[in-house]
């Protein structure tokens, strides 16, 4: 393999994001000028250590944009720099919260997540991820009749449990979560409320979802979903806690800080200070309801019957396939989505019985009601017709169609 065949590579591949429908909820586009500042040189420097604190000259512009990085992160969330941190290092989500876990507690204590298989993260207790080999988790899960957190039930996992860390977040949960009542809840047995929004900052910051400040002790989110910014991470927590979870980040977890991708993060902040970034959240959850709604009338089951954020989920027991047979078939029409698990169920992780499909790339595309209608009955048409090739084609035709009028770059 030659220099020619990576760049053939990845030219196909942005000939791929451009000509599909990307409705992978954890999934979005960059802007330019974020896609710009992770091909500099900054990418050249070692910067170990925090602002005015390195342990390598030359870092006297780097100190700058992470700086920079830092205040604006507090600023997307409206938050004063005199009560609150933000550390911008974290390469992944993953790391974020493990580093949290470590920063704050000691492996073999106590933590309550919430339930992988009804729309919680692998960092929230799985038994094969690192957070449930490091840490003794319990875990609440939904109401089985109504796929909605009940907060009673939550309370009484928690009294029971005795966690010195409640995590509340999700990947796959598509009501509005209330920070408030986790706060009573982590209040009312002395522990601490780290909220995982990594799939809702962006709408939490478009003020389309209730938001974790001042509630939550610990905020941890990732920087590429609904926020546009390069894939990475960031922690803001209380300003007393943050000498601990620095130290969990650097020198705990990582070295060398990605000094490209925080000043990619940097101007992904600013573009989230916009009033535009805060119309497209507002059409993001629109848009959800409008798939919602649409495929509703098709005859698609979804769990909790809604939505009141950016993605929906798919139950597909009632079209006799499963989540990944639905998501393959759609992909091979150029409409990405990803099998998931649902509630309670009775399939296995590598075939599970759901599908979640999200809007924001879409809508960052700049689509709206219109489009949004006319997808989901091209993803009920599919899902009902998975055997049918030549419907399929038809299909992908149509969307190529359509995406050649809602350009990316």
């Amino acid at each position: 393999m030659n220099k020619s065949t990576i760049i053939s590579l990845i030219e196909k591949e942005i000939k791929r994001q451009r000509e599909s429908l990307v409705m992978i909820a954890s999934e979005n586009y960059a802007s330019m000028d974020v896609l710009l500042a992770m091909g500099t040189p900054l990418s050249n420097k070692y910067s170990e250590g925090y602002p005015g604190k390195r342990y390598y000259t030359g870092n006297k512009y780097i100190d700058q944009i992470e700086s920079t990085a830092q205040k604006l992160a507090l600023k997307m969330f409206g938050l004063p720099e005199t009560k609150w941190h933000a550390n911008v290092q974290p390469h992944s989500g993953s790391s974020a919260n493990l580093a949290v876990y470590l920063g704050l507690l000691n492996p073999g204590d106590k933590i309550l997540g919430m339930d992988l298989g009804a729309g919680g993260h692998l960092t929230h207790g799985s038994p094969v991820n690192f957070s449930g080999k490091l840490f003794k988790f319990s875990h609440y899960s939904v109401n089985p009749k109504t796929n909605k957190f009940d907060y009673d039930e939550i309370s009484r996992v928690a009294q029971k449990a005795k966690p010195k860390l409640i995590v509340c977040g999700a990947t796959a949960y598509t009501q509005k979560i209330n920070f408030k009542k986790f706060k009573h809840i982590a209040d009312s047995v002395g522990a601490y409320l780290l909220a995982d929004i990594a799939h809702i900052a962006g709408l939490v910051i478009g003020g389309v979802h209730p938001s974790p400040f001042p509630h939550a002790d610990i905020v941890t989110t990732t920087t590429h979903k609904t926020l546009r910014g390069p894939r990475g991470a960031i922690i803001i927590c209380r300003s007393e806690l943050a000498k601990p979870i620095n130290k969990a980040i650097f020198p705990g977890l990582q070295g060398g800080p990605l000094d490209n991708i925080i000043a990619a993060k940097a101007l992904c902040f600013n573009e989230c200070l916009s009033a535009k970034f805060k119309r497209d959240q507002v059409m993001t959850v629109k848009n959800a309801e409008t798939l919602a709604k649409t495929l509703t009338a098709e005859g698609i089951k979804l769990v909790a019957e809604s939505t009141q954020n950016h993605l929906i989920l798919v139950d597909c027991r009632n079209l006799n396939i499963s989540g990944k047979v639905g998501a393959d078939v759609l992909a091979e029409a150029g409409i990405y989505t990803n099998a998931n698990m649902i509630p309670f169920d009775p399939a296995t992780p590598l075939n599970p019985s759901g599908i979640r499909i999200g809007a924001p790339a879409l809508t960052t595309r700049g689509m709206k009601a219109k489009e949004m209608k006319i997808i989901a009955q091209w993803i009920a048409i599919i899902l009902k017709n998975p055997q049918d090739k030549k419907l399929g084609r038809e299909i992908a035709q149509n969307v190529l169609k359509l995406t050649k009028k809602f350009p990316i770059y």
